[in-house]
């Protein structure tokens, strides 16, 4: 994996945002679960956690958890790479990234996002927008977020129209499938993010990146 040249210093290479110790953390009695270290990791997995430090400056909570299994991690790094080697610029991967994580209700992955939006120059209105799920003034951005969302939401049933639009606004076929290989990517960070209760990166803990998924918006005071 290679360094995200549009990162701020504070999460380029070699930087550290926080040490953490390996965690261990239940959120029942059916689920127990590692965030691992490079001392606590599966032996296929410990590589890969040093290409996680290496191209973030520190092991995100959501890698020492995919650690477990290195295939899963290896799966992950690799499509997150190859997302950067697509034909979208940085600011176009976050909004499908955005979108993505924000229909799913992953609110570790939104408030991720919205920091490598920012990193990736996507104007705030842009970035408020693909949180809230509302239009994007960038007529051709808007495009892709709303194929995007009609993808995901209709599981790949988007139907002509859909494809029309998209192509119309400026994209291409290669760019098409990409869109899927970047859903899949977050599919798997959406998911995992579920099914364990992820916990937050310290810098999540700005205000300005916090986000509250539908679901849970009764549920805060």
């Amino acid at each position: 994996m290679r360094c995200l040249s549009y990162m701020p210093s504070s999460l380029q290479c070699g930087s550290r945002i926080a040490q953490r110790s390996p965690t261990i953390f239940k959120e029942s009695a059916m689920s127990h679960f590692i965030v691992h270290s490079l001392d606590t990791a599966p032996p296929d997995s410990r590589a890969l956690l040093e290409r996680s430090k290496k191209e973030w400056g520190f092991i995100p909570t959501l890698h020492g958890i995919l650690a477990e299994s290195a295939p899963v991690l290896h799966a992950y790094q690799s499509l997150f790479a190859l997302g950067q080697k697509s034909g979208f610029t940085p600011a176009e991967q976050q909004v499908v990234y955005l979108t993505v994580s924000a229909f799913h209700e992953c609110e570790y992955c939104v408030a991720g996002h919205t920091y490598l939006a920012r990193a990736a120059k996507l104007d705030e209105q842009a970035i408020a927008s693909l949180r809230n799920g509302t239009p994007i003034a960038d007529a051709k951005l808007d495009a892709l977020r709303i194929f995007t969302d009609t993808v995901v939401r209709e599981r790949g049933l988007a139907g002509s129209d859909a494809l029309e639009e998209f192509f119309a606004a400026g994209y291409g076929h290669a760019q098409m499938l990409e869109v899927v290989m970047i859903i899949a990517t977050k599919t798997i960070s959406n998911y995992v993010n579920h099914l364990v209760h992820t916990p937050k990166e310290s810098f999540m803990s700005d205000p300005t990146l916090g986000w509250v998924a539908p679901r849970n918006r009764g549920q805060v005071a």
